[in-house]
Order: C-alpha cells, then sequence, then structure tokens
C-alpha cells in the first residue's frame, strides 16, 4: 500500500481543551503554512459547534482515511467518532473520556495498517482519563502498549522535544527529582541512545548523529568531588556506545552544553531527567517544539503543550506548536518513506 498518499491521523484529544481550536486554525491556515494533510479522529457535530463559537467559517466534511487528503484541499476531513456527552469547552467530562482513547487507539491502528502517514495527538487530561477507567500514565506509555500488542514483543518509547534551536531527550522523565539517581541506570542510557541514533537517522534523516551526553551532577561530577554517578554510571554508557559505533560523547556539564555554541556541535542531546531536558527546550522553543516519540513502529508527533482548558472556545489559542507537530510528522514520513524506497 502507497502511504505516501495517505493523510496524517490527527486525534483530536481532550474536546473540552484547545484541541479542536487548534485543530481548526491549523486547516485554516493550511495553505500560508504549507502543512500536509490531515484528518482529524473525532466528533463531527462537537468540532462544527467549536468553529461556530470561535467564529470559524471552515468547511468540514466526514471522511475516511482513504479520502481524507483528497477532501483536505477544500475542507477539514473528519473520521467520525461520536463523544457520549454534549461538550462544553473548559469543562471536561470523563464521560467522554472512552472516546478520547478510542481516537488514539484507532489512529495508531490506522497508521500501523498504512492508512495513514503518522499519528498527531492533540492534548489529552489524564486526570480526566484516569476517572475514565484510562490505566496508563500518559500518552507514550498508552503508545507503547499499543505497539507492543502489535509486534507482539515489548516497546521502549523515548521522549524527545524537538524544536528549531535543539532536539533533546531525557532518559529518566516523569517521576521525582530523589528518585533519579537509583532509576538511572547505564543500561537505561544505553538504550535511550541507541533508539534516538537509530530514529534521527531513520525518520529525521540524520547520518551518524552527533549525541552529546549531559552528566548528573553539577559539573558533571567534578571528578567524583560532587557525586560518583557520572563516572560509574553517565561514562561506563558512552563507552560502551562508541564502542558500537555511535558518536556519543560526553558527560557533558548541562550549565554549558545549551549555549548556541556548544549547540552547534551536535545533532540532539540526551539529559538525565526531565527538567534537565525540558527547560533548555523549552526556553529555546517554547512555542514551537515538537514532542516526538522515539521507539515506535509508526510516527507520532504531538503539540509540546496542555489542554489550556481556560482558553478553549475563547479563539485565543495559539496553534504554533500544532502547526509544528504536523509539519514534523510529514517531514518524518517523507523521510522514512525515500529510505525506505531506496532501501529497497
Amino acid at each position: 500500500m502507497n502511504r505516501s498518499s495517505h493523510a496524517l491521523a490527527l486525534t483530536m484529544g481532550d474536546p473540552a481543551g484547545i484541541g479542536p481550536d487548534v485543530t481548526l486554525a491549523a486547516w485554516r491556515d493550511r495553505v500560508a503554512l504549507g502543512l500536509p494533510a490531515f484528518f482529524l479522529i473525532g466528533d463531527l457535530q462537537m468540532l462544527k459547534a467549536r468553529a461556530t463559537l470561535v467564529g470559524l467559517d471552515i468547511p468540514i466534511t466526514e471522511a475516511t482515511p482513504e479520502t481524507a487528503a483528497s477532501l483536505f484541499a477544500t475542507a477539514l476531513p473528519v473520521l467520525p467518532l461520536e463523544l457520549a456527552k454534549p461538550v462544553r469547552p473548559g469543562q471536561p467530562d470523563p464521560d467522554n473520556g472512552a472516546t478520547v482513547i478510542e481516537a488514539i487507539r484507532l489512529a495508531v491502528e490506522l497508521t500501523l495498517a498504512g492508512h495513514a502517514r503518522g499519528v498527531v495527538t492533540n492534548p489529552i487530561a489524564k486526570s480526566v482519563l484516569y476517572a475514565a477507567g484510562f490505566g496508563f500514565p500518559g500518552h507514550t506509555e498508552y503508545l507503547a502498549h499499543l505497539s507492543g500488542e502489535a509486534l507482539g514483543k515489548a516497546v521502549t518509547p523515548v521522549m524527545l522535544l524537538a524544536g528549531p534551536h535543539l532536539r533533546v531527550a531525557p532518559v529518566t522523565i516523569h517521576i521525582p527529582l530523589k528518585d533519579v539517581p537509583s532509576a538511572l541506570t547505564t543500561e537505561a542510557i544505553i538504550e535511550t541512545a541507541r533508539i534516538m541514533a537509530s530514529d534521527l537517522a531513520s525518520r529525521f534523516g540524520i547520518h551518524s548523529p552527533r549525541i552529546a551526553i549531559s552528566g548528573l551532577n553539577p559539573h558533571a561530577g567534578e571528578d567524583g568531588a560532587l557525586g560518583k554517578e557520572d563516572a560509574e554510571i553517565v561514562a561506563p554508557a558512552i563507552a560502551a556506545l562508541q564502542a558500537e559505533g555511535i558518536d556519543a560523547f560526553g558527560p557533558l556539564p548541562a550549565d554549558t552544553m545549551f549555549h548556541a555554541e556548544a549547540r552547534a556541535g551536535y545533532d540532539a542531546a540526551l539529559c538525565m531527567y526531565h527538567d534537565q531536558a525540558l527547560i533548555p527546550a523549552k526556553t529555546l522553543g517554547f512555542h514551537d517544539s515538537v514532542n516526538v516519540t522515539l521507539g515506535l513502529p509508526f510516527i507520532r508527533t504531538s503539540p509540546d503543550h496542555g489542554t489550556a482548558f481556560s482558553l478553549a472556545g475563547t479563539g485565543t489559542a495559539r496553534a504554533d506548536s500544532l502547526v509544528a507537530a504536523i509539519k514534523l510528522a510529514g517531514t518524518m514520513a517523507d523521510t522514512e518513506s525515500r529510505r525506505t524506497s531506496s532501501a529497497g
């Protein structure tokens, strides 16, 4: 099947959040922004009501994955998925949680089957989905679960923040800072870096990517004076990666590896914990950074922001990050398609 002729699958996210708003704005500006074709998996009537509420006169039409790309130029294609309850912007309802989850599952299923080029996810509200019985910490873990089911083996997802000035991933993610040293292992660093190197080559088109690896402690441990983890955990991982032919180097002091001159020396950075990676990512590209999940058998991107319930339905939500996520997913799909074609 020629996947390149299809559109990207965009999930609606929490319908009470800004996902519908920014989706509408992205389609409105599709020509000026040069966006690749996408279709939304969500409630058709909800989307029409939101367009009216925010004052956007946008044609919205029912579509299938097969017809979405051809319809995209003249209307926003929607693969209908009816919500259980009417939506009030800014007021999330757990009764709609099952449909939000189903939109994610369906997007993955369609992409794995070759009916979509990749998955772009609008923001969800985890607490709302938990109330609906969602059994995963967030999007990333659920996507890894779905991937594992499809492949018949465990999948390790890696969260990469990709912006115009920096690509960076953390080894440990949503855990308390006090738990990071005990959770950090040489094996985890190696596995994360391997996945980064593979996906940066296959989906970003970066041959032999240069990966800068931070230390855990201030000054990367200062030769053990400020902690032994950098010498005992991080450095052995870097040595193992280099032995495999991966262009990794460090451990580097995190406070000096994100200025412009330093960033010119690498293609992506690997950090030891959440804030060490996300503070520079969001400082350098708050509105246009993209959350990319590496290590999956399909492309997945997401805007790097939450549901912003207070902005839903007001017409003031910025679509920059969703636009960047759609663009990047399209570029990644093109790169992967070219690589697959040349390999064949």
